[in-house]
């Protein structure tokens, strides 16, 4: 509701501001000095005041509350939050004093960039667990969980971790890489890989991404490998799959080992084939805004067998299947929980719409803003169905430098957004992998202009066009 609606000017009758309250229906007046806030009614401030003798033509000025509750235009939006809880209307002022909007628990409801969705079986689950006792890595639902999630990604081999990083982190142990070898990884990523690859002893070799896909560039790989060179970790980032058929043949050219990440890419398919199904092993991350989650969790799948029931025993401690605490190898405590799986399985069973409504909502995106100059929008290749983790958009040319006030004007408008990740030979942890600064102008360009627009899978179509109507109108201050 408009701040006019809502409000008299200073030598008002109580009758004027009965009126003013019955019309706008909200129980409360601010009375204003041409637009300097200086009192607001309520009803009980009427009724209070007729009670102790104010006739209904008396000026409002002697009984209006002069201490009306107020927030600066520079306040946070976490403060407007916390103060509508106990006020239904807040007015927003400027330096003068003057009210220039008002704070409402409509209007500042925040829109989140991710958020899970528990309205399963997730607490039938996870209260079955509490009362068999089976919390720990024992019970029935860590195998039913890889079962269930075998089948959606179409592989027989998988296996549950604690979460996506030591799920790298076991695939290449697993795998038979370390010290001496290289291993080829993206630029633009988060740093699960890189650091994975530092874990076992191997050498990250960084290569750029395609400006599109915003995943490896293929095209590059090759005139990275080196005699040293043992495995390629393609990431398929935000959902959009890595053009496998290039990785694929590269490795089979050069004996090397393919580990795809898909830690944002679950339901994401490439050749009609879901990611995950073209390398010697691929990971995927639960953290809490992944597309399914467990809160922490992650999941190996790998094209052998024998390659699977190695993992296992190295995620079990090492321990011997077949005897007991006598352990073969130093393994690791790499396991999930029962209730973690619980919640991952109840979470699986809806995940056909889950992916769907991932796709709907970049369609909404997409039809609003596919005809804005300077703005990329994420692609979805003939050959891929995007997964759309996160709707990622890029702003261009020379609106780059101003995507930090975009994304601090989406802050102030309660709308949750995130700046696209740093290139990994930016950061001071791997200063001594990087080439020459030229050989990353794409993940510099992607990551200086990138955002990460809200994608939760309830996100609906109001809160989208919020989203839309405040970029666009952030856009136009800078035209």
């Amino acid at each position: 509701m408009s701040v006019e609606k809502l409000s008299l000017q200073v030598g008002c009758t109580i009758s004027e501001v009965m009126l003013c309250m019955d019309q706008n229906l909200s129980g409360i007046c601010f009375i204003l000095n041409d637009r300097r806030l200086i009192g607001v009614m309520t009803d009980g401030d009427i009724r209070r005041a007729i009670l102790k003798g104010a006739k209904l033509s008396d000026c409002v000025d002697s009984v209006m509350n002069s201490s009306c509750f107020s927030l600066p235009v520079d306040c946070t939006f976490e403060l407007i939050q916390k103060n509508l809880d106990k006020y239904k209307w807040i007015p927003i002022l400027n330096k003068s004093g003057e009210v220039i909007d008002l704070a409402t628990a409509k209007q500042y409801h925040q829109i989140p960039l991710v958020k899970p969705v528990f309205d399963g079986n997730e607490l039938e689950y996870v209260t079955d667990c509490i009362k068999t006792g089976w919390i720990s890595s024992q019970g029935q639902y860590v195998a039913r969980f890889e079962e269930k999630f075998g089948e959606y990604i179409e592989s027989e081999n998988t296996l549950a971790v604690s979460n996506g990083t030591v799920a790298l982190h076991l695939a290449l142990v697993t795998l038979g890489i370390g010290p001496g070898d290289e291993v080829i990884v993206p630029d633009l990523t988060f740093a699960s890989p890189v650091n994975a690859v530092l874990y076992v002893g191997a050498t990250p070799v960084i290569v750029d991404v395609d400006s599109l896909t915003m995943a490896i560039d293929a095209s590059l790989v090759e005139s990275a490998i080196t005699p040293r060179t043992r495995a390629i970790i393609p990431v398929h980032l935000y959902g959009h799959p890595v053009e496998m058929t290039k990785i694929m043949y590269l490795a089979k050219m050069h004996n090397l080992l393919v580990i795809e990440d898909c830690a944002e890419a679950l339901g994401s398919k490439y050749l009609g084939l879901h990611v995950g199904n073209f390398g010697d092993a691929a990971t995927f991350s639960f953290f809490g805004n992944k597309t399914i989650t467990t809160g922490e969790g992650g999941m190996l799948a790998f094209k052998s067998r024998a390659s699977c029931n190695r993992a296992k025993m190295l995620r079990d401690h090492g321990m011997s299947p077949e005897k007991r605490y006598w352990h073969n190898e130093i393994g690791y405590n790499y396991r999930l929980t029962n209730i973690q799986a619980a919640i991952g399985l109840a979470q699986m069973e809806k995940i056909e719409f889950f992916v769907e409504r991932k796709r709907w909502i970049a369609a909404q995106y997409n039809k609003r803003l596919n005809s804005i100059p300077f703005l990329q929008l994420p692609v979805e290749l003939e050959e891929a169905i995007n997964s759309y983790w996160m709707y990622t958009i890029v702003l261009l040319s020379g609106l780059a430098q101003r995507r930090n006030e975009v994304i601090e004007s989406f802050r102030q408008n309660g709308i949750e957004s995130r700046p696209v990740f740093y290139p990994i030979h930016r950061m001071p942890p791997y200063e001594g992998y990087v080439k020459k600064e030229d050989s990353y102008k794409v993940s510099n360009a992607l990551s200086n202009g990138g955002i990460n627009l809200p994608s939760s899978v309830y996100t609906n179509e109001v809160e989208i066009q919020r989203v839309c109507d405040i970029l666009l109108s952030t856009l136009g201050r800078f035209a």
